[in-house]
């Protein structure tokens, strides 16, 4: 664990379930370790991403929005995350400079060692990669001496996208392998909270097992079984290879 007390670590995520398919293994993990783990949901995907709930009588857009939230908060609380709603809207996600801003603020008060988010392209779902952008340039917004001058600017991030849901379709290759073995039954539980989405549990427990297949033969990792992939940004400082 790094020295500082309370290390922090920054998830971005479009709807309000992304989070928990892509990356709830990272958060798990890392809350496990000690970590404080911020997840922002932008939206909660109630225009797009809860046809189940749309197809039962009597749901109004505001009732869908509840019934993502408390899914959300469930998953988080699993994971050992702290979600923060932006209610943005979704489908389409459209961003203004008073939410870049407020992301902004987020950076600055928690200093993530480390900030996840989606995959820089999607052409199945535009939201995703205006979540990146949105994500990168807050943190480049952080970063500056010249915005809120005597507050403390933001160090240098990793920046990690998580897996979307068809790879190759998103120019998106992992190159790097998170070992979330000790973590799988927290993310599955969590997984299993996103009832407005049934038809992913299956799907994304797959990802995760053939993540760990190919963790584990890039690795020597004998006991690694589940994994989660990302892309990073940036290049990797090391004064060493391994």
């Amino acid at each position: 664990m790094p020295s500082n007390e309370n290390p922090t670590a920054l998830v971005v995520s479009a709807h309000s379930a992304d989070f928990v398919w892509r990356a709830g293994g990272a958060i798990a993990l890392y809350a496990k370790r000690g970590y404080k783990v911020i997840i922002v949901c932008l939206s909660y995907g109630e225009r797009g991403e809860s046809a189940k709930l749309w197809r039962q009588e009597g749901y109004t857009i505001e009732k869908v929005k509840t019934e993502r939230r408390k899914e959300a908060e469930t998953a988080a609380e699993i994971l050992g995350g702290e979600t923060v709603f932006f209610d943005i809207g979704d489908y389409p996600l459209r961003l203004t400079d008073d939410h870049l801003f407020q992301l902004v603020d987020i950076f600055r008060e928690h200093h993530p060692e480390f900030v996840l988010t989606h995959s820089k392209e999607d052409p199945y779902n535009f939201d995703h990669p205006l979540a990146t952008q949105f994500a990168q340039e807050a943190r480049i917004i952080a970063q500056a001496h010249g915005h809120k001058p005597g507050e403390k600017v933001l160090g240098a991030p990793g920046v990690f996208l998580f897996e979307p849901h068809q790879t190759e379709q998103c120019n998106w290759k992992p190159d790097v392998l998170l070992d979330i073995s000790d973590v799988c039954d927290v993310k599955r539980k969590a997984i299993e909270a996103m009832a407005g989405q049934e038809h992913l549990w299956e799907y994304y427990t797959r990802v995760a097992l053939q993540r760990g297949v190919q963790g584990g033969r890039n690795s020597g990792r004998a006991g690694m079984t589940h994994g989660e992939g990302y892309q990073r940004i940036f290049p990797q400082v090391t004064g060493a290879f391994s």
